[in-house]
């Protein structure tokens, strides 16, 4: 058993370089004291323990090159671990979904259950995998997130510049994001939903998402594209990226999405299983976006994975 250390803490001091450039400061944060719970590192945060350039910053902030971070004393358990290594399985299974590439960016076809990156009790994820499988790629960097429980299009920069000129795009609404989603009950009519929500993390650790008029804004619009006797398979375009945004906005109207254990209906998930639905239907059909280093008007979509077309073909 390895023998347990407990590193003595002082303040530290990094300079941000080019390749951390872009990144969210939470999330460098979370990466650079892995050992250290998410929670102290909000609280730091929150509490203007952490400082850039010598001035507090909200979780938000995205770094910038030459950027001085000063982290404050905390402890940090240096317990030598084994490092989780992709299997060769792990690899092929990425390089299959990968559905675009060029010099810049990769878009792969993210599959249901796998996380997009380590943390929260996950080992490996998307990112992960992908660095193990490009070793010789010196940068790769999610653009975006999905939901363990979410497949399709999930967009990875090799670039630092191109990053952060998608980070400004998405910020900016300059991407255009489609899902596909299975809801409960019958959607007749294009349905705007426009509710500011609020992240609350339970006791557990467990993160849920709640409406609340003080929360972020966000916008989503659902669109029926085919209606089943007790279920409508939708379009939704969201505007803004919030955590479990989709989900919760379908909750909200009454048509929660089929096979979500946090916001669905107990009942319809169910029933809903008996056409052999095992995960959250919910998909990220395509994003169409103006290339940021060539300005071609880019469509990159994810097919329907065979378990999602199987469940449809049996709702007919």
């Amino acid at each position: 058993m390895a023998e347990k250390h407990i590193k003595k803490p002082a303040v530290e001091h990094i300079l941000v370089s080019p390749e951390q450039a872009g990144r969210r400061i939470d999330n460098y944060l979370t990466t650079y004291l892995k050992d250290v719970p998410k929670t102290r590192i909000y609280r730091m945060l929150r509490k203007g323990e952490v400082r850039v350039n010598g001035s507090r910053v909200k979780p938000d902030y995205r770094l910038v090159e030459q950027d001085n971070i000063r982290i404050p004393p905390v402890f940090r358990d240096t317990t030598e671990k084994i490092e989780q290594i992709p299997t060769p399985a792990m690899m092929g299974r990425i390089n299959d979904n990968i559905i675009y590439e060029d010099d810049y960016i990769l878009a792969i076809n993210k599959p249901a259950g796998l996380a997009v990156h380590a943390g929260s009790g996950e080992q490996l994820g998307v990112i992960e995998i992908l660095r193990a499988l490009r070793a010789d790629q010196p940068f790769l960097e999610l653009v975006h997130r999905l939901d363990k429980a979410t497949s399709g299009c999930l967009l990875v920069a090799k670039d630092h510049r191109v990053l952060r000129q998608l980070h400004t795009m998405l910020k900016e609404n300059r991407v255009k994001k489609s899902y596909l989603a299975l809801l409960m009950g019958k959607l007749v009519r294009d349905t705007e939903v426009a509710l500011a929500l609020r992240k609350n993390e339970l006791r557990s650790g467990e993160r849920m998402v709640q409406v609340d008029t003080d929360g972020k804004g966000s916008k989503s619009h659902f669109r029926p594209k085919k209606i089943y006797k007790n279920a409508t398979l939708a379009n939704v375009e969201i505007a803004t990226g919030r955590t479990h945004q989709i989900r919760v906005h379908a909750a909200s109207i009454g048509h929660p999405v089929a096979g979500d254990d946090k916001y669905g209906d107990r009942e319809f998930n169910k029933s809903i299983r008996k056409y052999n639905l095992k995960r959250m239907f919910l998909h990220a059909e395509s994003l169409v976006l103006k290339l940021p280093y060539s300005g071609l008007i880019k469509t990159i979509t994810a097919p329907l994975p065979d378990e999602l077309l199987s469940v449809l073909g049996k709702l007919q």
